[in-house]
């Protein structure tokens, strides 16, 4: 039986998006483009977008989650999202992954998604 990794202390659970990249504003503005067709908020806002990496070729690699496990949309959503940021000029290419750690979380909703929703 194989041991958890520990994680080292002070180490971020989520990985530190590329913000200062020049198309970073432009394929956050595209994932806003994307909804959970049950939550009138967009992903971005939700939270669900945990790391965006643009690397120096303009290759996106998107870090998600969804709101839980069952999610009836979990096959879609990943490719919903590329379809968003691939037309994003510069944009070379657009992978999604889906993780569960952490787990998502109504504290990593944005301000505008908790009014939204009326929990503020």
């Amino acid at each position: 039986m194989s041991q958890p990794q520990e994680k080292l202390e002070g180490t971020p659970l989520i990985k530190p998006s590329s913000t200062d990249h020049p198309l970073y504003e432009q394929v956050v503005e595209a994932c806003r483009s994307v909804y959970d067709p049950e939550i009138p908020v967009n992903i971005y806002d939700l939270g669900l977008v945990y790391t965006i990496e643009i690397d120096d070729e303009n290759a996106v690699f998107i870090t998600m989650t969804l709101t839980a496990p069952g999610c009836p949309v979990a096959g879609d959503m990943p490719g919903w999202l590329q379809e968003a940021v691939a037309p994003v000029p510069g944009v070379r290419q657009v992978d999604v992954d889906i993780t569960w750690d952490p787990p998502w979380g109504m504290d990593m909703m944005s301000d505008e998604a908790r009014l939204e929703l009326g929990f503020m």
